[in-house]
């Protein structure tokens, strides 16, 4: 058996193996929390499209009859801007983003932002409430915001259920069908809460652009 000195000597040369691992592996998080966070919108706080992208996925195959996809496009942020100034606008949109996100964890999902004014989530709701949520959410978001009783978010809101389109739509497909539903509510052609339709999410692009977008009036090459 082996002298307690020695057993001693055994432990720290362990020890001292170790410290090289452990800050190995704090360095490690460090960094992949470093990239979480470039990755993030400095606005919102919230992820990009890809992070998003990469959500769909997982819920898609894991939850595929509860994944909803929403887009939803801030209403009158350029007016906004125009008479209160960009800061109001910023203040508006980070309101927005810090309400969505809070709502999409909730339910299990995520939510993000697509650039601009524009941002989407998705999460896992119950059918046979979805179109209410979806509502009671437009609700939620134009709350007065803080130090700013002025400013009352809206949003136009379109959504995709994937149990709704044929199981080779990818994340891509249910993106585009939610943008076309959230497009239709915004021009009042549909009411909040409107789901997307197969039609809707194979609607073809114009140079590679929803319909009624900026640019899509002009010619493909």
């Amino acid at each position: 058996m082996p002298a307690p000195d020695a057993l001693r000597g055994q432990s720290r040369t362990i020890g001292l193996a170790l410290v090289p691992l452990a800050l190995a592996v704090a360095d490690g998080i460090r960094v992949r929390r470093q990239l979480d966070a470039a990755r993030r919108d400095p606005l919102t706080g919230l992820p990009g499209r890809d992070a998003l992208t990469q959500q769909i996925g997982r819920l898609a195959r894991t939850d595929r009859e509860l994944l909803h996809v929403l887009v939803a496009d801030a209403d009158g942020l350029k007016t906004l801007n125009d008479t209160q100034g960009h800061h109001a606008g910023d203040v508006l949109l980070a309101a927005i983003g810090q309400r969505l996100g809070v709502w999409a964890r909730a339910r299990g999902g995520l939510a993000a932002r697509l650039g601009g004014d524009e941002f989407a989530a998705a999460v896992l709701l119950d059918p046979s409430v979805s179109v209410r949520e979806l509502r009671a959410l437009r609700e939620t978001v134009a709350q007065p915001v803080k130090g700013w009783p002025a400013i009352r978010p809206r949003l136009s809101i379109g959504a995709a259920r994937a149990a709704d389109l044929p199981h080779a739509a990818d994340a891509s497909r249910l993106l585009r069908g939610a943008d076309m539903a959230m497009y239709r509510v915004k021009t009042g052609v549909q009411e909040c809460g409107y789901l997307a339709t197969v039609h809707d999410a194979y609607t073809p692009t114009v140079n590679g652009r929803r319909p009624g977008r900026d640019g899509t009036h002009l010619p493909t090459a």
